[in-house]
């Protein structure tokens, strides 16, 4: 049977015009999700793994405009962990969109405007106004966002009539709070609407499976207590699991300098990476450079930039702003630029074009990471994924061989939630009674829904409503007060100050005093520097901020601003940001183990133990000398 023969003939005809085949992701996803079951679809990158969300929505879309039941509200919510990427899909949307209403008229057919709209922290609130006036059929956002429009008066009765929620990079959600806060927000929105909305959740790298399926579905206590894992309490459905896996064609190595490494890397070492980087840079059309933080990017960058030219390469970190992050994509994937220098914040995904090379400088401290890392290259189905490792000292290159044999073996880190944080609980339960009355119990029941809160016990969430009813303690008086509680009844509402208190303090992550950096005379905002480093600095002091170096005219403390000019490419520093290098995995810590263990256990042995640890860590036969010369002088 043709995977496409339920689809409408506009979108067949679109399909078959853009692409060859369906993957195997689609086949199978589609095949689940026309059945309305909640849906997780685990594939390599590149295999078309929001395609296969986004089809089905738009399909179905636009056969009820067909056939007159467009509906007027969201239908479909899209939720992501970056802006950047809510941005990137919103484009990719668009094409399709308006190919497959050409196509449909081309058909005789008069399709009905699908509207798509962005809404996340970086929306200017014109776009937001114009989403409360003009509501769009696929609404993108953000964790963050969807929590904001459930609790806002005006935006939550646009979600009244969500049909379809898409969960994408699932496993960068469901490993932290962000998660756990996504997880009470969906129930939230399972209780608005009339009917509980189908789930979709997409994930390139996750392990255990079964975990993010139940994370992605929620659970559901019946009576007694018990939990199971089900879509609706009377109704057990349990999650469709696509699992195509996460292995693709992979062409890896470990780069080592010239001169053996040492507890850190000397200057001279570092010269000789950055000269190998560019070399590696030359070879190809465009590469990503990885780092682990931005006081990194921007050093990498900067010396980059002196070997092959400030024009092809550029840093690109959660820092800069939005507009000069977008600059520097667009500039990447219309071919202006060789190389960029970026933390994190490009490796869930977004679309910088055709990327030929990923470089890794030094261990990104878990095996998930550096295969999301590696597979922005070759982003396409049938596409090798190239990737480099740069070892910059003694235990690192210890490290990145471990991590290369996780990566051989089909290894993976675990992702373990969080289990019940009462924070949020406490912050989505002000959010939710801010919009209405609750009965204690049936809140109790919501909340349970929520994967991470499926065990939570009924004593730790009277804790957490005695403490919003009547403050934290007697000391501070009621001033912190956010709901009112009706001990008879039973009955929980929020008071007056609980909707602001909720919109203006949610979330999961952590704020941090960052200065804002401004561009005198024009008010240009450049980015961000923490705040212990922007005290720190001096007028007249020439830094380094988005590859670009610039003068402090002021810092102004009251405000949190630090006013600058451009420095003509003065010498710069590098500025710092505190607690954002990267812990390493249970999973990558074993591996380091298990390959000191088999390193030691072949020494003394007519085996070749260079030759065996090169192959088995994709080294050359230099650095698995330094690597078993060491291992061999830790006995």
């Amino acid at each position: 049977m043709n995977a496409l023969a339920s689809f409408h003939p506009a979108v067949r005809a679109w399909f078959d015009r853009r692409f060859d085949a369906p993957t195997d992701a689609q086949l199978a996803g589609w095949r689940a999700i026309d059945e309305g079951r909640d849906t997780l679809v685990a594939a390599p990158t590149g295999s078309g793994k929001t395609l296969t969300a986004f089809l089905w929505s738009i399909d179905s879309l636009l056969k009820r405009g067909l056939a007159g039941d467009l509906p007027s509200g969201i239908d479909v919510v899209y939720v992501s962990p970056l802006k950047a990427l809510s941005s990137d899909i919103q484009r990719n949307l668009e094409a399709p969109l308006a190919e497959i209403r050409d196509i449909a008229r081309e058909l005789g057919c008069e399709p009905p405007e699908i509207r798509a709209a962005l809404r996340t922290g970086d929306t200017t609130q014109a776009a937001r106004a114009a989403i409360v006036r003009h509501a769009p059929h696929i609404l993108i956002t953000t964790p963050e966002s969807l929590y904001l429009m459930l609790t806002a008066e005006r935006t939550r009765a646009l979600l009244r009539n969500v049909r379809t929620v898409i969960v994408d990079e699932l496993h960068a959600l469901m490993r932290d709070k962000r998660g756990s806060h996504l997880a009470l927000s969906l129930a939230r929105l399972d209780a608005l609407c009339e009917q509980r909305p189908v789930r979709i959740g997409l994930s390139a790298t996750v392990h255990p499976i079964e975990e993010a399926a139940r994370f992605l579905t929620g659970a559901a206590a019946d009576t007694r207590g018990r939990v199971s894992y089900t879509s609706e309490n009377d109704s057990p459905r349990p999650c469709a699991i696509v699992n195509v896996g996460h292995r693709r064609d992979l062409d890896l190595r470990i780069e080592v300098p010239g001169t053996d490494l040492q507890a850190v890397a000397a200057a001279e070492q570092w010269g000789e990476i950055y000269d190998r980087i560019a070399e590696l840079i030359a070879e190809h059309r465009t590469t990503l450079v990885f780092v682990n933080t931005r006081r990194m990017a921007e050093r990498v960058a900067h010396n980059l930039a002196e070997r092959i030219g400030e024009e092809h390469v550029a840093a690109h970190h959660g820092s800069l702003s939005k507009d000069r992050r977008l600059r520097v994509e667009q500039r990447l994937k219309a071919g202006e630029m060789r190389a960029i220098v970026a933390t994190a914040s490009l490796e869930l995904g977004i679309d910088v074009g055709t990327v030929d090379l990923v470089v890794q400088i030094g261990s990104p401290r878990a095996i998930t990471t550096f295969l999301q890392r590696i597979g922005r290259s070759g982003h396409a189905l049938g596409l090798t994924s190239r990737g480099r490792l740069f070892a910059t000292s003694r235990d690192e290159l210890v490290e990145c061989a471990a991590l290369m044999r996780a990566v051989r073996a089909g290894r993976l880190d675990r992702v373990e939630p969080p289990v019940a944080p009462l924070d949020i609980l406490a912050q989505q339960i002000v959010a939710e009674c801010a919009t209405r009355e609750w009965d204690e119990g049936e809140l109790f029941d919501l909340v349970r829904t929520a994967t991470p809160y499926a065990a939570l016990s009924r004593a730790d969430f009277d804790d957490v409503i005695e403490m919003l009813s009547e403050g934290p303690a007697q000391s501070l008086g009621r001033g912190r007060v956010y709901l009112h509680r009706d001990r008879i009844a039973g009955v929980i509402r929020g008071r007056r100050s609980a909707r602001i208190t909720a919109l203006t303090c949610g979330g999961a992550i952590p704020e941090v005093a960052d200065y804002r950096v401004v561009l005198d005379p024009d008010e240009t905002f450049i980015g961000t520097v923490n705040e212990d480093w922007a005290i720190e600095s001096m007028a007249g002091d020439v830094f380094l901020l988005g590859s670009h170096s610039w003068q402090i005219r002021r810092v102004e403390s009251a405000r949190g601003i630090m006013r600058v000019v451009d420095a003509q490419g003065r010498p710069p520093t590098v500025p710092f940001w505190l607690g954002e290098a990267p812990g390493r995995t249970w999973e990558l810590s074993e591996e380091v183990s298990r390959l000191r263990r088999d390193i030691a256990a072949r020494l003394g042995d007519d085996h070749d133990v260079v030759g065996w640890t090169a192959e088995e860590a994709m080294l050359d036969r230099p650095g698995a000398t330094q690597l078993v010369e060491y291992i061999a002088a830790e006995m």
